[in-house]
């Protein structure tokens, strides 16, 4: 009784052109949640009304649908930045995986993904995380890191020491929820941080935020 009453239903929009790849996208709502995750529910549109449904808090978009591709993603963070994107797309496209994660995806999973694979890669980015091929990330990260000495000179924004704490742990690749168990404070509460700290820094995500502090862009002396 009580796993019913914690449970909360998250709904999910989904971006397929193929059929085929709709029903496989179905499927993914189609598992029980584990104890303690949500409930997912799919809701399928049309992007523009996908985007206007505040219902909506998370957006699997398959790109081979899309043929502005990043563009298409980055319209959709510019319109609607609160809405999570769950990417799916062609795999070994390094270079495209670095794009749609710049233009705000918070996972980006390839076409041969499946149902549970999807599933997991939902719960790591309702959790707070980005899920992503590591070989993707460490690329990302040096292409980010390339551009440190322009940003190291842009002034530290002043951050407070629950802010520092916070970011530490995102450096650590702690979900929301290990924040919060490791800072012994509510989940909901290092939401606000985290959301704080992107503010003050102007980052879109947490992979550009993490990458701000790591070229020292965010450090105090």
């Amino acid at each position: 009784m009580e796993q019913e009453i914690n449970r909360h239903t998250v709904s999910v929009g989904l971006i397929a052109s193929e059929p085929i790849r709709m029903e496989g996208l179905r499927g993914v709502f189609e598992q029980s949640p584990r104890e303690s995750k949500a409930q997912l529910a799919p809701v399928v549109g049309a992007l523009e009304d996908l985007i206007a449904n505040p219902t909506v808090e998370y957006l699997i978009i398959d790109l081979s649908s899309s043929p502005g591709r990043v563009e298409t993603l980055r319209r959709i963070n510019r319109l609607r930045p609160s809405l999570r994107l769950i990417v799916i797309g062609p795999e070994r496209d390094e270079a495209l995986v670095m794009e749609a994660i710049m233009a705000g995806a918070r996972a980006y999973l390839d076409l041969t993904a499946g149902p549970r694979t999807i599933r997991e890669a939902i719960e790591v980015v309702l959790s707070g995380s980005i899920w992503a091929p590591r070989r993707s990330l460490a690329k990302l990260i040096d292409r980010l890191l390339l551009g440190r000495d322009t940003r190291a000179q842009e002034p530290a924004p002043n951050l407070t020491a629950r802010e520092k704490q916070v970011l530490d742990l995102i450096l650590m690749a702690r979900s929301n929820r290990e924040i919060a168990m490791e800072l012994g404070i509510e989940e909901r509460t290092v939401k606000s941080h985290v959301g704080k700290l992107m503010r003050k820094t102007g980052a879109e995500n947490r992979i550009a935020l993490s990458m701000r502090a790591l070229s020292g862009a965010m450090l105090s002396k």
